[in-house]
């Protein structure tokens, strides 16, 4: 997947992302790729060492962009595709050093993107049979919010805000300083009526507070499956219900047929395990 193929947010961050990558790893120069002759060329490739879902092409592809645009790069597959232990992703050609220096930083995000996008994947897999969206957080890398969300995606589940300015969501802070959930409301509709207005709620009683001002999504903040299965008398009008915390592969499946609409959950980036995955030059 080349950068024009993806959201066009996403598409223009990568560059600045790999910029900043690139930086922190090489500073004033790659010492130890100053061994190999200037003008060597070499050829590599690159495999999964376990089943993963893959993510990061665009990525891959902007490291060697910025280190040689003469560096020519074959995927072997596409974003969102299952691999499987020793299977090539890629191969690679161009000057040594190049592909010596670019290494690292190309499997850091493709190693821990392509994390992001199989998590999601066995999130995703949960529900298929269903009208459940699973969605991701604000919790993720500091400086890889885009990234990650776009693996997220990539595996199947769904994104969230993207950020504090995309939509409203009014939690026991923000619903403290405003004088209530109702005010609260009131003031994000005056603000931005287009946006989506969502409300965290902690209790029955928070829960009636914001339907009663039709907000556009309610959040039940840490509500047991039990407590899910005591709301299905209630009238929800066009609010839709998500829940949040606490989220495990039992409790996806026990929300599937209840009055949930998306169940959020931090760990789709939080507890990302990198994909064990490895670049090695060949004759």
């Amino acid at each position: 997947m080349t950068i024009s193929n993806l959201p066009q947010d996403t598409a223009g961050d990568i560059p600045l992302c790999v910029a900043r990558a690139l930086q922190e790893d090489i500073g004033h120069g790659d010492i130890t790729a100053m061994l190999i002759p200037a003008e060597q060329e070499a050829k590599g490739e690159a495999i999964s060492r376990e089943h993963a879902v893959i993510c990061g092409r665009a990525w891959v592809d902007e490291v060697f962009r910025q280190l040689d645009p003469n560096t020519s790069i074959n995927w072997l597959v596409e974003d969102g595709d299952k691999v499987v232990p020793d299977q090539i992703l890629f191969s690679i050609s161009g000057n040594a050093r190049v592909l010596l220096t670019g290494e690292r930083t190309a499997l850091n995000f493709l190693q821990m993107l392509s994390g992001t996008a199989t998590l999601a994947r066995q999130y995703a897999d949960l529900t298929v049979d269903s009208e459940i969206k699973i969605l991701d957080t604000r919790k993720t890398i500091p400086g890889l919010r885009l990234a990650q969300k776009y693996a997220v995606t990539v595996g199947g589940c769904s994104n969230h805000r993207i950020g504090l300015y995309d939509a409203f969501l009014i939690k026991e802070n923000h619903i403290a300083a405003c004088g209530g959930i109702a005010l609260a409301v009131a003031k994000a509709r005056e603000i931005a009526p287009e946006k989506r207005v969502e409300v965290e709620v902690e209790n029955l009683d928070e829960l009636h507070q914001a339907l009663d001002a039709l907000v556009d999504v309610v959040m039940l903040d840490n509500f047991s499956p039990f407590d899910i299965d005591n709301l299905k008398h209630l009238n929800f009008g066009q609010t839709k219900i998500e829940v949040s915390g606490n989220i495990t592969n039992e409790t996806v499946q026990h929300y599937i047929g209840s009055v949930v609409h998306y169940i959020s959950s931090g760990s789709l980036t939080k507890h990302v395990q990198a994909v064990d995955l490895s670049m090695r030059l060949i004759e």
